[in-house]
């Protein structure tokens, strides 16, 4: 499987062929699918909480005398048994339970999506794109005229630049144009990868790119 790599003049310098072990895997679509649940899942924030009675604004007052009444010995109206008490067993904000994924099943996940963008021909290599000009300007030049020589990108509502490390060039250029997202290769996930259309590496960074 190849793809393009090009400079930062957005030339074609030539044709790269991609590690097979990462961008030929079997697909399992199924495995992408739960790779994404879990991932969903754990970025959850378990927003839910109850009072309990000694929350809940009130008197502290007894409801009845102890003795005399007749009935059952009571405590204060914010007891849970009353209308307007406090919660006996609700929600206190901790009870989410994250999903675990294993290392072996989160790295043929991530290669999986990876290889169906290398099948779909949804893969490019930039050259040196960190000294790109940090202006907005200038980057929508470039990816102009990349779009002008793949029909695939300028079709592609969704791009993401995988770069090896942070680099404000890049950040710079390429932050206020909508739909692209710049993702680190350290960090890569399969849930980043499922939201692009395109994806666009560095030299680098598909140099440093080992699952």
């Amino acid at each position: 499987m190849n793809a393009s790599l090009y400079n930062i003049q957005a030339e074609k310098i030539k044709d790269i062929t991609l590690d097979k072990n990462i961008f030929e895997y079997k697909i399992n679509e199924k495995l992408i699918a739960q790779a994404v649940k879990i991932y969903l899942h754990n970025q959850r924030a378990a927003h839910a909480i109850a009072k309990h009675r000694g929350e809940v604004a009130g008197t502290t007052k007894k409801m009845y005398a102890q003795k005399g009444t007749g009935n059952a010995r009571h405590s204060t109206a914010k007891a849970p048994q009353f209308v307007g008490g406090g919660s006996a067993h609700g929600p206190r904000g901790d009870q989410k339970t994250p999903q675990h994924f294993s290392q072996k099943l989160r790295q043929s996940a991530l290669k999986s999506v990876l290889s169906k963008f290398a099948l779909n021909k949804s893969i490019l290599i930039i050259d040196k794109l960190s000294t790109i000009e940090p202006k907005t300007k200038a980057a929508w030049v470039f990816v102009d005229k990349l779009e002008k020589q793949n029909e695939s990108l300028a079709k592609s509502r969704k791009i993401g630049i995988i770069t090896s490390r942070s680099f404000d060039s890049v950040k710079r250029a390429f932050g206020n144009i909508p739909g692209i997202n710049i993702l680190s290769v350290k960090s890569l996930n399969t849930y980043d990868l499922s939201k692009q259309n395109y994806l666009m590496f560095t030299a680098a960074a598909l140099k440093e790119l080992s699952i």
